[in-house]
């Protein structure tokens, strides 16, 4: 948790993404874990076009890293993927000021999932467990993406950009098609402060829970439980995925406002849901956790201390560390 909360906290000054995947390293070497980082050659080279737009706009460059935890017994394999926007000014869809004060925690989702995988091999966990955190930073700069862009993510969708501020998605769809299509996992799971509705719905103590398999809803929540992290379950409304049509590519990154749909955290989820390919001719168990409320407190609270919380480690671990995490 400590952890978590140190990378969250950290200033975006000192934390880019080069930084972050540098981190990442470093525990990986202690946590014994193996390590992959793209680069933003490498990003382009494979197709990763959702991270580069996103990061385009920054003179630091982004990056994907890839933590691996492999124990030789292991017969189930779980991908986690953590949101990385290590500033988020916004873009050319510039925030107001007094929404950037709290943009170093939009990494939270990263920090969380890198603070878990750190804690894999002291638990014990018997399950094989990958971790994706696609790092960038978000900025205004002249190379940054615009709104009516049209990007091409990994896997070859594309995306039609009517709001830079939605960047979070766009990230977290390479990571998505990428965890599915080549890891080919029995699960996976997101966690990214992706979205200020869900906090209009829940407020700032509970995150809102996706999922495509109930099973893996109910596991998240009854670990969540356990580890004192508060989990409520969210529908997927699919009448609300047609605000996601766009002429231009396969979908927009954000609901199309003549539809009148409004949910913009299910909008969101319906979205991420887009990139979660099938494994095996079924549909891939998913769940999304939106923490953009829990990730980050205003005052001190019973365990929290101002600021980064580190939502979502216990969460993990509570549900790894358990011996039918994923059901055969």
């Amino acid at each position: 948790m400590r952890l978590a909360r140190d990378l969250a906290n950290t200033p975006s000054f000192e934390k880019a993404p080069e930084w972050m995947a540098e981190r990442c390293v470093e525990i990986a070497g202690t946590a014994g874990l193996e390590v992959d980082v793209w680069d933003e050659g490498r990003l382009a080279a494979e197709g990763f076009g959702g991270i580069l737009a996103v990061g385009a706009g920054s003179v630091r460059p982004p990056r994907l890293v890839r933590l691996d935890y492999t124990p030789a017994d292991a017969t189930r394999h779980v991908v986690l993927i953590g949101k990385g926007i290590t500033f988020d000014s916004g873009g050319l869809s510039l925030k107001p000021a007094d929404g950037m004060v709290a943009m170093k925690t939009d990494m939270s989702g990263g920090a969380a999932v890198i603070a878990a995988m750190s804690a894999l091999r002291e638990l014990g966990v018997r399950a094989r467990v990958t971790a994706l955190v696609p790092l960038a930073e978000n900025m205004p700069g002249g190379g940054a993406m615009r709104p009516g862009d049209v990007i091409r993510h990994y896997g070859g969708r594309t995306c039609e950009v009517l709001n830079t501020d939605a960047e979070g998605r766009l990230v977290l769809a390479d990571a998505l098609a990428y965890a599915t299509s080549e890891l080919r996992p029995d699960a996976v799971v997101d966690i990214a402060t992706l979205t200020g509705a869900a906090t209009l719905g829940l407020g700032k103590r509970h995150a809102a829970l996706y999922a495509t398999a109930p099973w893996l809803r109910d596991a998240l929540v009854s670990a969540g439980s356990d580890g004192g992290e508060r989990l409520w379950p969210m529908p997927l409304v699919e009448d609300y995925l047609p605000s996601l049509d766009s002429p231009v590519a396969d979908l927009r990154n954000i609901g199309d406002p003549d539809a009148h749909v409004n949910g913009g955290s299910i909008v969101a989820a319906l979205f991420l849901r887009e990139f979660v390919a099938p494994v095996g001719g079924r549909p891939t168990a998913w769940a999304h956790l939106d923490v953009a409320g829990p990730a980050r407190a205003d005052a001190d609270e019973h365990e929290i201390s101002k600021g980064a919380t580190g939502f979502g480690v216990r969460t993990f671990l509570r549900w790894l560390e358990s011996a039918d995490a994923v059901p055969s």
